[in-house]
């Protein structure tokens, strides 16, 4: 096994961070990406975002991209199993390490460390213990391009979903929400930013309110932020 490194892709602003510093500051770039894709619908769980926006991602940044196909809702023992099965085969059974974008949840970050620990890999966390506020001033200071898909109702307003993440996105944001989101208060999809060798295009796909969160569907193509 090599000391390669493979990067959890959701997608999301701070995946597109991770990438940002694994290559600029850290000099340990990925060699792929790796995404949980719902089997019912082709989509990222939480996010809803459709595997084609991804894959127009991994294309944008350079990188192959290694789906794993799991339930929606899976359990641990299911989803630990696919992993595990994804990263013993090629193109992954050569990395060492995988990468995540967690920021400050301490025991997400035991239960990856423990996971994976459990196969003989090792974690690696690039933006773990750094400033939220200062991370999310970073990320639209360098032109990164991010739409908010998925918002948690009891956190935020419904009328957030759908709305770039911005300056302005950043100075409405309620009190005791975290500017990155990382207590799962909303989630994104960048489109665009240093990473990008070009942006990726989409277009609305419609909005939907289910168990007790607002989603902002996207689709391949069309005109949007990018």
């Amino acid at each position: 096994m090599s000391d390669g490194v493979v990067l959890s892709w959701s997608g999301g602003k701070d995946s597109a961070l991770a990438l940002w510093a694994m290559r600029e500051e850290l000099g340990t770039p990925p060699t792929a990406l790796l995404t949980a894709i719902t089997e019912e619908d082709g989509r990222v769980g939480t996010h809803e975002v459709p595997v084609e926006l991804i894959r127009a991602q991994a294309v944008a940044v350079g990188l192959p991209l290694v789906e794993v196909r799991v339930p929606k809702a899976p359990s641990n023992r299911v989803y630990e199993e696919r992993l595990g099965a994804a990263l013993a085969s090629p193109p992954l059974a050569g990395a060492g390490t995988v990468a995540f974008a967690d920021l400050f949840l301490a025991d997400i970050r035991a239960y990856r460390e423990a996971q994976l620990g459990a196969i003989g890999r090792t974690c690696t966390f690039p933006l773990w213990g750094r400033d939220t506020a200062s991370l999310a001033d970073s990320f639209v200071e360098a032109g990164f391009a991010a739409t908010l898909v998925c918002i948690d109702l009891a956190r935020l307003d419904p009328s957030f979903a759908g709305r770039s993440f911005d300056r302005d996105l950043l100075r409405d944001l309620p009190d005791g929400v975290d500017p990155c989101g990382e207590n799962g208060e909303f989630h994104t999809f960048v489109s665009d930013g240093p990473v990008f060798s070009a942006p990726v295009t989409f277009g609305p796909g419609g909005d939907a309110r289910r168990d007790g969160f607002a989603f902002h569907h996207l689709r391949p193509g069309g005109v949007g932020l990018a």
